[in-house]
């Protein structure tokens, strides 16, 4: 069956069977027996995941791309879920059994994605696949960087991010204009954090929201007293504070208020 699917939410697909092996190969397969794969397009990535020793599903909301697949992988067929996926209930598929994340990531999506792995990180201790290579290299990058930002801070805070290789537009179709990178998070052994979360992922967007004010400006709704403002921290911008910098900042803060 020849089944062309149309770009839909902004993906572009891979066509470089030597790339989708490499990105099959991020996944460690330590500490889950599931991997969901999101975007699966024509498959190219998909049957290479499939040769691991693991229970492979796929999501994916475009019609035409889920015709071809059950069509050309009929062992997958069952495990082909069509739903959004940013609107997708994990549990509906994998109850509170962790599972991994693979995929070529729609551009457009991506980093809503990426949040939403964080709201489950309970179930989820890897993710691995290609974003944009800017996207990417954000959410790996470390303090003192222009792109260091609120991906940066967020991810880290509970997974090891590595970027692992950068892969040029000329291998997918159609040819997006920029080039793409492939990272892998791991989560941390032990990611839960010593202050309020809720608090910690407010006071980061926060931070970074008026990044080129200094904490005592962008952080001045929290309505923190004289005596916590004349802390030196308040003088940094975001972009100068690491990960546990950040957490400190969150207890000092939960503690004045």
């Amino acid at each position: 069956m020849n089944v062309k699917p149309k770009k839909y939410l902004g993906q572009h697909f891979l066509n470089d069977e030597m790339i989708a092996k490499k990105i099959a190969d991020a996944l460690t397969l330590e500490g889950y027996a599931d991997v969901l794969e999101i975007g699966p397009g024509m498959g190219v990535l998909t049957k290479y995941i499939l040769e691991k020793p693991i229970t492979t599903y796929v999501i994916e909301i475009d019609p035409e791309s889920v015709e071809y697949l059950q069509a050309n992988f009929l062992n997958l067929a069952p495990r082909i879920i069509q739903e959004n996926v940013l609107k997708y209930d994990f549990s509906s598929a994998f109850g509170t059994r962790p599972f991994a994340i693979i995929g070529n990531f729609p551009y457009n999506i991506s980093t809503q994605i990426v949040f939403k792995a964080l709201e489950n990180r309970d179930q989820i201790p890897e993710f691995a696949g290609m974003f944009q290579k800017e996207v990417a290299q954000r959410i790996c990058e470390t303090k003192g960087s222009k792109i260091y930002g609120i991906l940066s801070v967020l991810v880290q805070a509970f997974y090891e991010a590595d970027y692992l290789f950068t892969v040029p537009p000329s291998v997918f179709i159609p040819p997006p204009k920029v080039e793409s990178g492939v990272l892998r998070l791991t989560r941390k052994a032990d990611y839960s954090l010593p202050c309020d979360e809720k608090l910690f992922f407010r006071v980061v967007k926060s931070a970074f929201q008026q990044r080129r004010k200094t904490l005592r400006n962008s952080l001045k709704t929290y309505n923190l007293s004289d005596n916590l403002k004349a802390n030196t921290i308040f003088d940094k911008r975001p972009e100068q504070l690491s990960v546990q910098a950040f957490i400190k900042l969150t207890l000092v803060i939960e503690t004045d208020q």
